[in-house]
């Protein structure tokens, strides 16, 4: 096999210089943070790798790993100072680093180069989710050169190279809701950026925007199906959240493979594990951890708006300076919008909750149910008291009990089916409930 190392030339840092250990240690990893220990066995972990002792220094980069895990475990994940997500991050790095060495050297078979780089891609995902961005998210270009490389036994027709990869999966058949007039969401189709503005988010007034999304290539060229993301994303290590709704006591989470995730929750073809139970993939930046995926979908132009009037007015005024500092801002947009994946089978739901943040939901396989509830509609909702729920309502919102909850049906509301192509905006603090109605893959783009 050609060397691996000939295939990241431009990726692996030539130096312990370049993995700018001395800038991260001056910044972040203070010793009253992380301590003199865990700064020198960074140190020694990267020598050992320099200096072509490799079996040491993949061991120093799995202390460096479970003694970081340990601290990013404890307390609330906010809380947890950002010096140790460094630290796992370069720990995953040094991991990635050394596997990816012992696979030019030594006699390897085939197997053991896949068994290589399967750990290797696991390592660079586990750093992704965990860690925090370093030397311009090396992380994620690494695993997109793994990938190159590695191939898992992915199903037959997913690995087939003369199988048509975007082939579209049996969805199962979308219970009848009927939705009426009166409190349907309305639907416009492509309105201008000012119409927008002044229309909806100054009014804070939800919309389903149809036509602006008809370029993305998840909805043409790259058309995105179980076996498409079996194909393009399967081996890659995700969150999943286990239960029917983030509410329920008996909830979890648990890492998988999207490959794991789509046969035992999606396809159902796992018995042993998941029976019964439902998994969603929700409100993880896997574009972020996966760029192919990245490339399948596009930041609405929506989302570089501001929902001040006086933007509006000029913008909405040809000769004004409006557009083109609209059109820098939109360049810089992407790092002002957090970008998450919302994937699941046919039953998944997102209790009765708010957010602080303008969202556009955009559905881009199969249908959702929403219901929405305005800001002033609060007090007939009853949020928890928990500080961790106080976003959410403790009324199950299609199986309500008034006995406890009385206001509840007095609260007015609107609802719709969200179908393939079409994008809700949701302004913030507006409570939405959501239940997918069919396998589901939506994508939300939250900005302020």
């Amino acid at each position: 096999m050609e060397k691996f190392s000939s295939r990241i030339t431009t990726i692996l840092p030539k130096s312990i210089k370049e993995l700018a250990l001395k800038d991260v240690a001056k910044l972040y990893l203070l010793q009253e943070v992380t301590g003199c220990a865990v700064h020198l066995l960074l140190q020694e972990c990267a020598e050992n790798f320099f200096q072509g002792d490799i079996q040491q220094s993949l061991a120093k980069s799995e202390e460096l790993l479970s003694y970081s895990w340990e601290k990013l475990n404890t307390g609330h994940w906010k809380d947890v100072d950002i010096a140790w997500r460094h630290v796992y991050t370069y720990g995953s790095l040094l991991k990635v680093m050394s596997i990816c060495a012992q696979c030019d050297s030594g006699d390897n078979t085939e197997d053991a180069f896949q068994t290589k780089f399967k750990k290797a891609l696991e390592a660079c995902d586990m750093g992704l989710l965990m860690g925090a961005p370093v030397l311009d998210n090396i992380l994620s270009r690494f695993a997109r050169a793994i990938q190159t490389v590695y191939q898992p036994l992915l199903p037959e027709h997913c690995r087939s190279k003369t199988q048509e990869p975007f082939v579209k999966p049996s969805l199962p058949s979308c219970p009848v809701l009927t939705i009426s007039k009166e409190h349907e969401i309305p639907r416009v189709s492509c309105p201008s950026l000012f119409h927008f503005q002044s229309q909806y988010m100054q009014t804070k007034t939800p919309v389903i925007i149809q036509g602006a999304m008809d370029h993305w290539p998840a909805l043409g060229a790259k058309k995105w199906s179980l076996d498409y993301l079996h194909h393009v994303a399967g081996t890659r290590t995700v969150p999943i959240e286990l239960g029917a709704k983030y509410t329920d006591e008996s909830w979890s989470q648990s890492l998988m493979t999207i490959s794991d995730f789509i046969s035992t929750y999606i396809e159902g073809k796992k018995t042993s594990q998941g029976k019964g139970q439902v998994g969603y993939l929700a409100q993880h930046q896997l574009f972020y951890q996966i760029p192919e995926l990245r490339d399948d979908i596009c930041i609405p132009d929506y989302c570089c708006l501001h929902d001040n009037k006086e933007d509006a007015e000029r913008e909405h005024n040809p000769s004004s300076q409006f557009n083109q500092d609209r059109d820098s801002d939109c360049d810089d947009v992407d790092s002002n919008v957090d970008i998450n994946a919302w994937f699941g089978p046919a039953g998944t739901v997102s209790p009765l909750h708010t957010d602080p943040k303008h969202n556009c939901l955009a559905q881009v396989v199969g249908e959702k149910f929403i219901r929405l509830y305005s800001e002033e509609m609060t007090p007939c909702l009853y949020p928890h008291g928990d500080r961790l729920l106080h976003n959410t309502s403790q009324v199950d919102v299609e199986n309500p009990d008034l006995s406890c909850f009385p206001l509840f049906s007095s609260a007015d509301y609107q609802e719709a089916i969200l179908k393939a192509g079409e994008m809700l905006y949701i302004p913030p603090r507006c409570w939405h409930y959501v239940r997918s109605l069919t396998t589901s893959f939506s994508v939300s783009f939250w900005w302020v």
